[in-house]
């Protein structure tokens, strides 16, 4: 099992082998060490963010994201162009040869395990299964949490600064 994740102090990013005893991970940017307990990996199954303290994780393809993007939009725009000239059967040809090159994507690419809170991704986790998919609700919540902690962190100079004048 490995993880790549973002640094939380510098941002860089990182990919590190997961120790099923235990340890920790050292960012290559700014040096800081993360640690995690053996009991956060038992038997290669993975009980909470290694990096940040949440648990709540979900399954996802592996497949980057941005490909899958610009298959489609080169797949509309080549239609789109095979449309205004006319050619209906070219243009329903690339919109199902895209549709097709999608799934075949797809059922290529295997099922990576992220996490809500800091978007850590987990390779190589047995039993996926056990956690599900991604959940909006579960996702707003984190996503409210962190604005109100960069408003927080925005704040807090402002306030300080008003109080010496």
């Amino acid at each position: 099992m490995d993880v790549v994740y973002r640094c939380p102090r510098c941002q860089q990013q990182n990919q590190a082998p997961v120790d099923p005893q235990g340890g920790e991970f050292t960012c290559a940017g700014c040096g800081l060490k993360i640690a995690y307990q053996a009991e956060d990996v038992s038997q290669g199954r993975l009980r909470r963010c290694l990096v940040c303290p949440s648990d709540d994780l979900y399954v996802r393809k592996d497949f980057p994201q941005k490909l899958g993007f610009w298959i489609v939009v080169l797949g509309f725009a080549a239609s789109c162009v095979t449309w205004y000239f006319r050619q209906v059967v070219a243009t329903f040809a690339i919109l199902f040869g895209t549709a097709g090159l999608d799934l075949l994507l797809y059922l290529f690419f295997g099922n990576v395990l992220t996490c809500y809170r800091c978007h850590a991704l987990y390779r190589g986790v047995e039993n996926l299964e056990e956690h599900g998919p991604f959940d909006l609700e579960v996702h707003e919540r984190h996503r409210q949490i962190a604005a109100r902690l960069q408003q927080q962190a925005e704040a807090q100079p402002s306030e300080l600064t008003a109080g010496k004048s």
